[in-house]
């Protein structure tokens, strides 16, 4: 072995003095200067094409987002076609960078497509994503800007991208939700229809005249511009609880009102009713001897 290693550099030694009287060293870094030129031109280059292609990119993105918003399209469509338009331009990108640093791009073709299955089994979930968030533009239960329940979440929607839909919570957080899921649950659209009921439910004492409340309380809604005469305001004895007598109130108004009339319907309640005498029930125990 020692002597396989101490033969093996005089060998090469005297392949090198050979190539030199045959004049081969020159041509050899003459051969390796010019690939090293070649290739700092096609990194240089690339790199260029990618800085540009960037740009290129950008500006492609605020072509294609102000075409749809001169069409008129959703927002809900927007969103999801710039989100499509932005991956594949990118993914365009890289193929042409890659090929312009001489890889074979018919290969990388070949490669990517070879290993696509692989890929894709592995990437089933996102697939089923993209799938659903088809559904979702398609079938429309909700568009940007509404105000949805659905995976035990709710928010307005704020975008539909491809693989997720994006929802603001009213304590503006932000909720990622997969499409897949989302498209194949149940979804509650607070926003989808113009009137929304509000509901009531309402504690008074025992003893209190029934034909009392209800004038009270439809003197109340009367007041306030925001609740619909028709359907008309309904009141009713809905139970005799263990403390008190439990009416319910049920109005309508504008799904954009329904916060606000639900709020100040119930301070109103809560201070007419002390005005006319009329109390709330406390809990309490009759114990008998």
């Amino acid at each position: 072995m020692l002597e396989t290693l101490q033969v093996a550099p005089l060998e090469a030694g005297k392949e090198v003095i050979e190539a030199a009287k045959n004049g081969q060293i020159d041509q050899l870094i003459q051969q390796v200067t010019t690939t090293g030129i070649e290739m700092g031109k096609s990194l240089l280059f690339a790199i260029v094409l990618a800085v540009a292609g960037r740009y290129i990119i950008k500006f492609i993105n605020k072509m294609v987002a102000g075409m749809l918003e001169r069409r008129n399209v959703e927002p809900t469509v927007q969103s999801f076609l710039k989100s499509f338009v932005n991956i594949t331009l990118i993914v365009l990108l890289i193929i042409t960078v890659v090929g312009t640093l001489g890889v074979n791009t018919t290969s990388l073709a070949a490669l990517l497509a070879s290993a696509g299955l692989a890929v894709g089994m592995a990437l089933s979930g996102n697939l089923q994503n993209l799938a659903g968030g088809i559904i979702l533009l398609f079938l429309k239960p909700f568009k940007v800007g509404d105000f949805i329940e659905a995976q035990g979440v709710s928010g307005t929607v704020k975008a539909i991208q491809i693989f997720h839909t994006i929802l603001t919570t009213p304590d503006n957080k932000e909720l990622f939700i997969p499409n897949g899921a989302l498209s194949s649950g149940n979804i509650t659209n607070y926003t989808k229809n113009d009137l929304r009921r509000v509901d009531f439910s309402i504690g008074v004492e025992y003893g209190t005249e029934a034909e009392k409340v209800k004038q009270v309380t439809l003197d109340l809604l009367k007041q306030d511009s925001r609740i619909m005469t028709d359907p008309a305001p309904f009141i009713a004895v809905k139970e005799l609880g263990d403390n008190g007598v439990i009416y319910v109130i049920r109005v309508w108004a504008k799904a954009s009102d329904y916060w606000g009339v639900f709020f100040d319907t119930t301070e109103r309640i809560y201070t007419e009713y002390n005005k006319e005498g009329i109390g709330f029930p406390f809990p309490q125990l009759q114990i008998h001897q």
